[in-house]
């Protein structure tokens, strides 16, 4: 967990009405300042996530997302702009929030998670939210998470529902004991408005700060899902897979 970090003036009026919540106070926004968070992809979920966390102090975010922005980016990657397009994705990210936050420390890197770089992408930082698409990425970033006893907010949509539990390694279920493998009909490219997208991401933004921060109650060993087109919401419990490949041996 993050080593917390003293504040100065100019961020303790930043942040002051934050800091009036009862069990955050100011102890609460000095871990938050020497805490860093990975955001894998910043698009309709982790531009949410990305900007909540620097708008709220988080001091490092290490921002993962390959490509460039594209006219159908536009209707829910709100780190994302017109005047952008053709240009990498993570670039225009990293601008967006150095607007909001000229304090955050940003490492961007221009391309996805994989395999090959999850271990040193995972390595950087105290808390991971997965915001990918492709069940390769959140299977990568999963196992790493919990070599690395990394906690990992787990998140996605699709149409008007959506998903969000809170991974603690060595405690809860991890990604793998929820879907051992890959679903079959799930495809990169998916209905979803960014009301959708960007509900969640506020949930997982909201969820990474309660565990950096040491505060509230998270999803941990919870999933919780909704649906937006009739408002419904249940919450769950998730148990660990005693044969799971990834974190059956903890």
């Amino acid at each position: 967990m993050p080593q917390p970090l003293p504040l100065n003036d100019e961020e303790k009026a930043t942040y002051e009405w934050q800091i009036w919540v009862d069990d955050f106070r100011e102890a609460g926004q000095e871990k938050l300042k020497g805490a860093s968070v990975l955001v894998s992809r910043v698009g309709g979920l982790g531009s949410v996530v990305a900007y909540e966390l620097a708008a709220a102090g988080v001091g490092k975010l290490v921002l993962a997302h390959a490509g460039n922005v594209k006219h159908s980016d536009l209707n829910r990657q709100l780190l994302m702009t017109h005047d952008w397009l053709g240009k990498p994705r993570v670039e225009s990210a990293e601008r967006r929030l150095k607007e909001l936050n000229p304090r955050l420390e940003i490492v961007g890197v221009g391309e996805n998670v994989s395999e090959e770089n999850a271990e040193s992408l995972v390595s950087q930082v105290d808390l991971v939210v997965d915001c990918a698409p492709l069940f390769q990425e959140r299977f990568a970033m999963n196992r790493q998470a919990v070599r690395q006893g990394k906690p990992i907010i787990e998140c996605a949509m699709y149409d008007l529902e959506a998903q969000i539990t809170t991974v603690i390694p060595g405690e809860t279920p991890c990604l793998a004991c929820l879907f051992p493998e890959q679903p079959p009909e799930w495809r990169r490219e998916f209905p979803v408005f960014g009301a959708v997208s960007g509900t969640v991401g506020c949930m997982a933004a909201m969820e990474a700060i309660k565990v950096l921060g040491g505060f509230g109650e998270s999803l941990a060993g919870s999933l919780l899902t909704f649906d937006l087109r009739d408002m419904q919401f249940a919450k769950r419990r998730v148990l660990r897979d005693p044969a799971c490949r990834v974190c059956s041996g903890m």
